[in-house]
């Protein structure tokens, strides 16, 4: 019995530490993720080092349903060029419009710079970004996530041969368990560090640099959109 339980704490821990590894590989590399995190942390007037605790929460509830469609046998359909194009296209248009949204709002002056000034000031100004739509963390974290097509493709692919790899599965829960666990781990460890740096670090700048690293990330939302609607259909002609 007790032999039984030192099995099963250690390919527990196997399993999480691999998905926890490949997570975090996967959560340090440039995407729109990560911009969309640094920008809503630093937009936030308070707890904005909060940020990536928010986004990682609606981005794991997504990896979930992704977990269990893979698991229920629809990695193939991720895996047609079609559907790949269509994710892309759609999920470039989405990051198209975001960027272009942030870039309207600071050509014509409408984002907040209230976080630059004192705590004091801070405190008093209990005005956060409207809790709707993207601009909630959460559902952020879901639809900025959905946009990306290399995430489902990720999925398909290294999220699923994974899962073959270690014989995750419904009936082995355990198993399953410690590879969501892991891999959510690594992904909030980087993100709330992101969050947190962007939050404090980005106080210390005056307007013009902070609109400066805004413009900066709402062009790289813009042209990452782009790259990403017409690179599946170049993959082909190569």
């Amino acid at each position: 019995m007790f032999n039984g339980f030192i099995n099963f704490l250690s390919e527990f821990w196997l399993i999480f530490s691999f998905s926890f590894l490949v997570a975090l590989t996967g959560a340090m590399s440039p995407g729109p993720l990560l911009t969309y995190t640094i920008i809503k942390s630093a937009k936030t007037n308070r707890r904005g080092y909060l940020m990536g605790l928010w986004i990682i929460t609606g981005h794991a509830i997504l990896e979930m349903g992704i977990i269990i469609l893979l698991l229920l046998g629809f990695s193939f359909v991720l895996k047609n060029i079609a559907v790949v194009r269509i994710i892309g296209v759609s999920g470039g248009l989405i990051l198209i419009l975001f960027g272009a949204s942030i870039i309207r709002d600071i050509v014509n002056g409408n984002i907040s710079t209230n976080f630059l000034n004192s705590r004091d000031e801070l405190n008093k100004d209990p005005g956060l970004i409207e809790n709707k739509g993207i601009e909630n963390p959460i559902i952020g974290g879901i639809m900025v996530s959905m946009s990306n097509p290399y995430w489902w493709v990720w999925w398909a692919t290294i999220g699923f041969a994974f899962m073959i790899q270690f014989n995750i599965s419904f009936k082995k829960w355990p198993k399953l368990l410690a590879f969501f666990l892991g891999h959510e781990a690594g992904d909030l460890i980087w993100y709330l560090l992101v969050s947190t740096l962007a939050f404090f670090g980005l106080r210390h700048m005056n307007r013009k640099a902070y609109y400066g690293i805004l413009m900066f990330c709402a062009l790289f939302m813009v042209l990452f959109g782009i790259y990403l609607g017409i690179s599946p259909f170049l993959k082909n002609t190569m």
